[in-house]
């Protein structure tokens, strides 16, 4: 801040804001390029029944393994790392494989499955 002693009108001050333009431009470029990288993709590994099953097939697998049972219950179950979405898309399709109910299997503290 600046201040200057003006003839009439007593001391006058006046900020400095040429250090706050700085600091804005730079944020800006921040927020700029942020939206611009990417990530790691992470690889899904689908399983049913302990067997590697790719999403194009995961609708017919499930058809093929549950058309013969009379109890159409399923469960799922996804590493700590799987996302929630990846665990609702496979409920999707078992919904649309007409598999009901699912469970979600959860890994207690200190237990590996």
């Amino acid at each position: 801040m600046g201040f200057a002693v003006g003839g009439k009108r007593g001391v006058v001050s006046d900020p400095n804001i040429v250090p706050l333009i700085d600091v804005l431009l730079v944020l800006l470029v921040i927020f700029m390029l942020m939206p611009h990288s990417t990530g790691l993709q992470a690889q899904i590994a689908l399983r049913v029944n302990h067997e590697p099953v790719a999403w194009e097939n995961l609708d017919a697998r499930l058809r093929e393994i549950f058309k013969l049972r009379a109890d159409r219950t399923a469960f799922i179950w996804g590493d700590a790392s799987v996302e929630f979405a990846v665990v609702a898309r496979v409920i999707d399709v078992m919904n649309a494989a007409g598999i009901a109910p699912i469970g979600l299997l959860t890994q207690q503290l200190g237990n590996d499955f």
